[in-house]
């Protein structure tokens, strides 16, 4: 119970906040926050994790109102959230964290870039503009050219955000940072008469809730944003899952029971009306510490959201744009993770992210995702290729030593060095190679029989030996590597293929 209230006074602020900067209806978002508790909370394999709209989410959605309008991107939510639960039912879920962590947080880092520089321009009184460079621009004039209150009422948010990270921890402390930002900035605007911009509601929960349409001639930009959604939103999901696993000791995450319950959540808040669906770990988080121990709390965060949306929406209206857009600029600086970034630089990943947070910023998201993903498979096929030969002649007998990886990738290398070795001469081959392919092991066995043929003798280890221990070493890991047999004259040529 206590565990419940806490996500549900951090979710609805959130929820509120990422209506704005998807450029939606604010009561999309609440509905998108009830129904990933109820749904996700009941079915989902993650017991711990919390789901609901996701700042991660907010600039595609916005692209996608944009070009699609918003009927047509809730239509969109649900055919993502279809295939969500294909994948599920497809046992798929796994691949998912395939993708390099380097371009997930590079995504959400050029999405936290992307959504301060857009509500920066609404805590500073103005709107924001249609992309990032636009907004670069605009900002001087901006900030030349300040609303008063609007102003204040904004960076006063941010003040008591950041105020409440660096508090020394206390019983009050336990409020939640946004709730006390959100409320305190509204009270002020209220006892102030400040005349600023407050939010808008269409009507109640009930008469909100719309069924979306289907694209009239916008066929193609339909699937591509039900398609990208869902391998985003499923993405995010699992990522959080696992995140979330870290952080308790109870029951690990079922992934594809996840995806599956993710994808019905997308399916229904779509056909409702309501923004994507992802597990949030910011949410998630703040569950656990409050003494979550089972999916109840996200269930019940639920339950209290729809009670507050259906009998106390009318206290949404008194919360000013600008204190809502405060609280996006601090979420969006925070998805900037400088943890993540000297992680990524230690591991020698750091230019996947740098590639991906300046192809989302730059261009759009899913060509920034693109971007690094190519970076991250280069990165990946250098690596294999990093095969050393080293060709030494020692009297009559030329050494040849290959040490690194040895896959199709380093082939071209192996052979323009074994090319040096002279027709008829003895060679003593020593593979020190830590991975062997199927195009190395042709490589070398040709080569090792064409050189036979022409009068050559070969002295090395039989390929057959080294390829039946790579395969039992990649079969069953052990922390202690095996052994590399070096070469030996005694071994023949007749004898070593």
């Amino acid at each position: 119970m206590p565990a419940s209230l806490v996500v549900f006074l951090v979710a609805v602020p959130l929820c509120m906040g990422i209506s704005l900067a998807s450029g939606a209806p604010i009561m999309s978002g609440l509905i998108a926050g009830v129904v990933g508790g109820l749904v996700v909370g009941l079915l989902g394999g993650a017991p711990l994790l919390v789901s609901g709209p996701a700042a991660g989410l907010a600039v595609m959605v916005f692209g996608f109102i944009n070009e699609m309008g918003f009927a047509v991107t809730c239509a969109a939510v649900a055919a993502a959230g279809m295939v969500q639960m294909a994948m599920g039912s497809l046992k798929v879920a796994r691949t998912a964290l395939a993708i390099s962590p380097a371009v997930i947080h590079g995504m959400l880092a050029g999405i936290g870039i992307l959504i301060v520089l857009g509500q920066l321009h609404i805590v500073l009184g103005g709107s924001p503009q249609s992309n990032a460079w636009q907004n670069i621009k605009e900002l001087p004039g901006q900030i030349a050219d300040l609303h008063g209150p609007a102003t204040i009422l904004g960076l006063l948010t941010i003040g008591l955000l950041v105020l409440w990270q660096v508090m020394p921890k206390s019983r009050l402390k336990q409020i939640p940072g946004p709730l006390v930002a959100v409320v305190g900035a509204s009270a002020v605007a209220a006892l102030w008469g400040a005349n600023v911009k407050r939010v808008e509601l269409a009507g109640d929960f009930f008469s909100s809730l719309q069924l979306p349409q289907l694209p009239q001639n916008q066929w193609g930009a339909f699937v591509v944003a039900a398609l990208s959604l869902a391998l985003v939103a499923s993405a995010e999901s699992l990522l959080s899952a696992v995140a979330t696993d870290k952080m308790h000791t109870g029951p690990r995450a079922n992934l594809d029971k996840e995806l599956f319950a993710q994808g019905l959540a997308n399916t229904v808040s779509g056909l409702a009306g309501g923004l994507p669906i992802t597990g949030v770990i910011v949410r998630s988080a703040a569950n656990i510490a409050a003494g979550a121990k089972t999916r109840t709390s996200a269930v019940l965060h639920g339950v209290w959201m729809l009670l507050f949306v259906t009998m106390l929406a009318a206290l949404l209206k008194l919360v000013p744009l600008t204190v809502l857009a405060g609280l996006l600029v601090f979420v969006g600086v925070k998805l900037v993770n400088t943890h993540h970034i000297q992680e990524l630089r230690r591991r020698g990943e750091l230019s996947v992210y740098v590639v991906t947070v300046a192809g989302v910023v730059g261009v759009n998201l899913l060509a920034g995702i693109a971007m690094g993903l190519a970076l991250a498979v280069g990165r990946l096929l250098w690596q294999l290729g990093k095969v050393q030969v080293h060709v030494k002649q020692e009297g009559d007998v030329h050494q040849v030593r290959v040490g690194g990886a040895l896959t199709f990738v380093g082939v071209p290398k192996l052979s323009a060095a074994l090319a040096q070795v002279p027709m008829g001469a003895k060679v003593e081959l020593d593979l020190a190679v830590e991975t062997l392919d199927h195009s190395g092991y042709e490589a070398l066995e040709s080569w090792s029989e064409t050189h036979r043929k022409t009068g050559g003798h070969v002295y090395m280890e039989p390929l057959e030996d080294i390829w039946r221990r790579k395969s039992t070493s990649a079969a069953t890991p052990s922390p202690v590597p095996p052994p590399v047999t070096s070469p030996s004259p005694s071994l023949t040529a007749e004898g070593a293929r």
